[in-house]
């Protein structure tokens, strides 16, 4: 059965591993052995047959080559060595009768060879060492052999009973504790990283340090970082829900203070009059708010699929200073124009007149993010100040189209925070708007694959705009 835990089934890999590598490490040792043993035993005839041999030759001339044998394997009897003769067919025969077994020798040898090997006899293995006494044909022995029982696989055997305990013995003491550490060393982390993931819903984020392997390491990373995001997350939706708080309040108390004026007849002739209209106004404001949320919202979950088409800078720029012209005229403020000349008008409808560059947006979304920049402007440039709209390439592949005024500017140290949600540059956030203008922007920029920027310029005034690569890049 398969271990639930990592670590359980760590250690127990490392178990089934040091079994197949005693089994593999046995079985080689077997062979190795084996192989040992029957060269010993074979060698050890051989020696024994090269010792013999000069008695056998002498008995050859003498006519008493049955007797010598004869005398040998009594001798060798005591020490499980067989004699035989190998007749001219190549089998071997004992002294006294037929052959038996395969043959062992195809073809002559040279007088005084010896000739190693095995062979079964009975069912039975041996080893033999075959010494040449003559090359004829005659019915005279071709040669002697001495054999014995091959025993090389039981003596293997009984040497690996000896080592195989030694070896295994090393293997625990090796293997054990290094299935131990690896597995703590994987384990460890992975229980630290669930140990703060399980805080994760109660706002205990934790930043946990790198170690392990690699992929526990990029594990933690990606932990890290989405433990930091989190707690990001909740910090501006508390900032949210606390600057929500902040802008529904004042139109909450106007069309409460209104309505209940209206309600127990203190408002009364004229007053009544203005009660409703404010309380329309202070709707309409909160009906905004509630739409530049969904806005932004819809933007960022890809609600708002971008329709691009081809754009001509010079066109939109000049569409917007026509919104805003009668706004503008109101509050003595210029609206004015800077674009880079494009010498080829694209499209079948472009201008007769010079156009700026053109790039690839959704119109919508561009005549947004420049209502809104000059929007935010003109809210905050004084009477006789000037707004210029601007479109220029940056580089081959990007457009920046920027808003610049001549108005107080952004109080120092907070033009980094602009593109937040609820961004006041009135501390006390009792101006006019809602504080998501300039998100609405930055948001817009994002969908396009492009940025938002903002700076203060010298001697006074601020600068706020996107860049847009030519062909939308959506994130």
């Amino acid at each position: 059965m398969i271990p639930r835990s990592l670590r359980g089934r760590l250690i127990a890999s490392y178990v089934a591993l040091s079994i197949v590598l005693l089994v593999a490490v046995g079985g080689t040792l077997f062979v190795v052995l084996r192989s040992l043993h029957a060269d010993a035993a074979s060698g050890s005839l051989a020696d024994l047959a090269g010792s013999v041999l000069p008695q056998v030759r002498q008995s050859i001339g003498s006519g008493n080559l049955r007797g010598t044998i004869e005398d040998v394997r009594t001798e060798l009897a005591t020490r499980n060595i067989e004699v035989m003769f190998v007749g001219t067919d190549g089998r071997l025969r004992p002294i006294d009768g037929q052959p038996i077994g395969d043959p062992i020798m195809q073809t002559d040898g040279t007088a005084g060879d010896t000739l190693r090997g095995s062979v079964v006899l009975d069912g039975q293995p041996y080893l033999y060492a075959a010494t040449v006494l003559r090359r004829t044909a005659a019915a005279a022995p071709r040669a002697v052999a001495f054999l014995t029982a091959d025993r090389s696989g039981e003596l293997a055997l009984a040497d690996l009973g000896r080592a195989i305990p030694a070896v295994a013995l090393v293997i625990l003491l090796v293997a054990a504790p290094l299935a131990w550490l690896i597995a703590r060393s994987v384990t460890r982390p992975l229980e630290r990283v669930a140990a703060a993931a399980s805080g994760l819903p109660v706002g205990t984020a934790s930043t946990l340090p790198i170690e392990g392997p690699s992929e526990v390491r990029a594990l933690t990373s990606t932990f890290n970082a989405m433990s930091g995001e989190l707690a990001d997350t909740r910090r501006r939706e508390a900032d949210l829900l606390a600057d929500l708080r902040h802008d529904l309040r004042t139109p909450l108390t106007v069309i409460s203070g209104f309505a209940a004026a209206l309600t127990d007849g203190t408002a009364a002739g004229d007053d009544v009059g203005r009660a409703a209209r404010a309380i329309g106004e202070e709707a309409s404001r909160l009906e905004g708010l509630v739409g530049e949320l969904g806005t932004i919202d819809g933007l960022r979950s890809g609600e708002n699929a971008l329709r691009p088409e081809q754009i001509d800078a010079a066109e939109l720029l000049a569409t917007t200073r026509e919104r805003f012209l009668a706004r503008a005229e109101a509050a003595g403020v210029d609206i004015q124009l800077s674009f880079s000349a494009s010498t080829e008008p694209v499209g079948p409808r472009a201008p007769t007149g010079p156009t700026g560059p053109t790039f690839a947006a959704d119109r919508l979304a561009t005549e947004r993010i420049l209502a809104n920049l000059v929007a935010n402007s003109l809210d905050l440039v004084p009477r006789g100040g000037h707004i210029w709209l601007s479109a220029e390439r940056v580089s081959p592949d990007t457009i920046a189209l920027t808003v610049t005024d001549d108005g107080p500017g952004f109080p120092p140290g907070t033009a980094g925070g602009v593109f937040e949600r609820f961004y006041r540059a009135d501390p006390s956030r009792s101006g006019p708007g809602s504080g998501l203008g300039l998100a609405i922007v930055r948001e817009f920029a994002l969908a396009h694959g492009g940025s938002a920027h903002a700076e203060n310029i010298a001697p006074h005034g601020a600068r706020v705009g996107v860049i847009l690569p030519i062909v939308p890049q959506p994130a």
